[in-house]
């Protein structure tokens, strides 16, 4: 059965909570990790340059070391799930990271923080790989898209709620209160791993005689669809970096406006994500979400671009109602992303599969910021124009490519998590 089925999304949920129980888990476990790291978030940044001492510059190239580990890690992680047991590898990674959670609010020096996040971001990103192919092997039945959907509406409350207990951290402004949120961080994904336990066994796959070790490497067409949903995550970038320094640099907007725009995204994405989301589950209907979405996208970029145009207020209503239009394209893009990535992996495979799939993001996370800065700010609305061209020229690269890989999937007998 497939999302076009009604009964689909009746079956994920009822009253908001999952009806199965291994989803119910599977969520359960992603709102307190997620919550924790919202709270970090909000808070980590300026302890380490207030209350530590590190200059911002330093801060930034421990977090920067961090991803590259995390980069490196994700596909080897994916793969140890995929043939060691998913539940058993992401228990090892999820304690890992519940252990190593804390000690960075310890680092005295930017080396021994730099050493921390990396041995964090180890543990992290390889549980992140690895809960995206216990994902695929349990939400199926037509159900994979709609509870990513789902779950990411999770991770976008569970961040702001977060967020608001490191904003009360930043308030009482002490060392001991951002102490505690590293422990209460530290916890949270304590339990996360013990609640991982409670998923099924799920069966390891045998690398078959003379089956590469990684096979995704050498699977071409899910390469080049990896590559164009990882470049198209880059409306991401512009959103969250290229609009704040748009609004600073070049509008009569409040900077304020930054964060009432956030605020608006999350909400949005808590509340409409899984509607969003209907009809995506197919390698075909993915990629033709993509292109809705990023005819979406472009035309919030178009709007965003015109508030450098105007007064205080007509900049206010265009970066409101850019800001509306985008995250209508966001979330019927994200839709079609999971469809692609999903439909496409072997499902024995999962674990690698969408651990490289993650990697197009990672990269884009590290050459998005220069590159958006770049069209955002120094070429101002000339360059949001061009942004909108691009991602509608990304999405419509993917159609032919999801056919041309869709192909090669059947000319081998390939079964896929949609098959």
């Amino acid at each position: 059965m497939t999302v076009e089925d009604p009964t689909v999304e009746e079956r994920l949920t009822r009253r908001g909570i999952p009806v199965d129980r291994d989803l119910r888990i599977l969520a359960l476990g992603q709102f307190a990790n997620r919550f924790g790291t919202g709270a970090v978030i909000t808070t980590s940044a300026l302890y380490f340059t207030r209350q530590v001492g590190f200059a911002p510059n330093e801060v930034a190239l421990a977090m920067s070391v961090g991803a590259v580990v995390g980069m490196v890690v994700q596909v080897p992680a994916g793969h140890w799930g995929d043939t060691r047991g998913p539940r058993e590898v992401l228990t090892f990674f999820m304690t890992g990271a519940a252990i190593f959670s804390a000690p960075p609010v310890l680092a005295r020096s930017p080396w021994a923080l730099a050493l921390l996040l990396g041995i964090l971001a180890f543990f992290e990103r390889g549980a992140g790989a690895v809960n995206q192919g216990v994902i695929a092997q349990l939400a199926t039945g037509g159900r994979g898209v709609l509870f990513k959907a789902y779950l990411r509406a999770v991770t976008n409350s569970a961040i702001g709620l977060g967020s608001m207990l490191g904003g009360a951290a930043l308030i009482v402004d002490d060392v001991w209160a951002y102490v505690a949120v590293f422990v209460l961080n530290a916890a949270l994904t304590g339990f996360a791993a013990f609640n991982s336990t409670r998923l099924p066994h799920l069966p390891a796959h045998e690398r078959g005689e003379g089956e590469p070790r990684l096979a995704v490497l050498r699977d071409w067409p899910y390469v080049v669809i990896s590559a164009l949903t990882g470049l198209f995550t880059l409306h991401f970038v512009v959103m969250e970096l290229g609009l704040a320094l748009y609004i600073s640099e070049r509008t009569a907007a409040p900077t304020v406006m930054v964060a009432v725009l956030l605020i608006v995204n999350t909400a949005m994405v808590a509340l409409f994500q899984v509607r969003f989301s209907r009809r995506s589950d197919s390698v075909e209907a993915g990629a033709k979400a993509l292109v809705r979405g990023s005819l979406w996208i472009a035309a919030g970029f178009a709007l965003v671009a015109l508030a450098g145009r105007g007064s205080y207020w007509a900049a206010i209503v265009v970066l409101v109602a850019g800001s509306l239009v985008h995250v209508v394209g966001e979330m019927i893009g994200s839709g079609g992303q999971w469809g692609l990535q999903l439909g496409l992996a072997p499902h024995e495979k999962q674990g690698q599969y969408q651990g490289f799939a993650g990697l197009g993001f990672s990269v884009t996370a590290v050459i998005g910021p220069p590159v958006v800065t770049y069209f955002c700010v120094e070429q101002g609305e000339r360059g949001w124009f061009m942004l909108a061209g691009l991602m509608v020229g990304i999405a419509l690269v993917t159609l032919p490519a999801a056919r041309w890989a869709l192909a090669s999937r059947e000319r081998y007998g390939v079964t896929t998590h949609s098959g």
